[in-house]
């Protein structure tokens, strides 16, 4: 019995949620061969309008996206890197992040808050990383709307 209840609990950890997120990632860059194709077509249709947000811009935008996730997720993201490049080439200021020391009584909130939160936003990319993968099959015609 003790089983059936840790694989169920595994099942739901960050762990797996950003397993199946990178493994969403990869099939789309294998999926994807010619990226540029991807640019100036919408994002949006009748089923996607969740999933997207409205300043993505393109397909294309969304691809790179997801890619520097996944990135981030495997490889971490480094601290000395207080500016990043916008997709024209201008150096921006990243996010400056309050830094809050949170007493020791709302560590556990705070911590189950957060990863609440990364599964909601592991979920939503997992599925615009598939959506994306099945816009472009049906945008060169070799498949239909399936994983």
């Amino acid at each position: 019995m003790m089983q059936i209840v840790d694989s169920h609990n595994q099942k739901n950890s960050l762990f797996n949620a950003m397993n199946r997120f990178i493994g969403a990632v990869n099939n789309m860059d294998q999926t994807v061969m010619v990226p540029s194709l991807l640019r100036d077509v919408p994002l949006e249709q009748e089923d996607e309008k969740e999933v997207n947000s409205p300043h993505n811009g393109d397909m294309y935008g969304s691809y790179v996206l997801l890619k520097s996730i996944r990135t981030d997720i495997e490889w971490g993201v480094l601290q000395a890197d207080e500016r990043r490049k916008d997709k024209h080439g201008v150096t921006t200021a990243t996010l400056d992040v309050a830094r809050v020391e949170p007493d020791d009584e709302n560590l556990e909130k705070l911590f189950r808050f957060h990863l609440n939160g990364l599964h909601t936003v592991l979920a939503k990319l997992t599925r615009k990383a598939n959506t994306l993968t099945n816009r472009y099959k049906q945008e060169i015609g070799i498949g239909g709307c399936g994983n």
